[in-house]
């Protein structure tokens, strides 16, 4: 992989490839590093999660169960 950062003095840029490009798909894209929208997503914590899925007991219950279900199937043999 080519990765470039240029800054263009003219509308036409030309582009030398490495011989093992030759014949294959490549893709090129045309941004302007200062057009970029930048997400930054901080840092959860589990906790921040707590109470998510808004079950009732009965539905919590269940899900306990299938929990405890599935870790049980990870100690059989195999």
């Amino acid at each position: 992989m080519i990765r470039t950062i240029i800054t263009p003095d003219k509308e036409n840029i030309s582009i030398d490839l490495p011989k093992a490009y030759i014949g294959k798909q490549i893709e090129v894209l045309v941004y302007a590093v200062d057009e970029l929208n930048e997400v930054k997503n901080p840092k959860k914590k589990h906790s921040d999660f707590r109470g998510s899925l808004n079950l009732t007991d009965q539905q919590y219950k269940e899900f306990q169960q299938y929990i405890i279900d599935s870790r049980n199937e990870w100690e059989r043999d195999i």
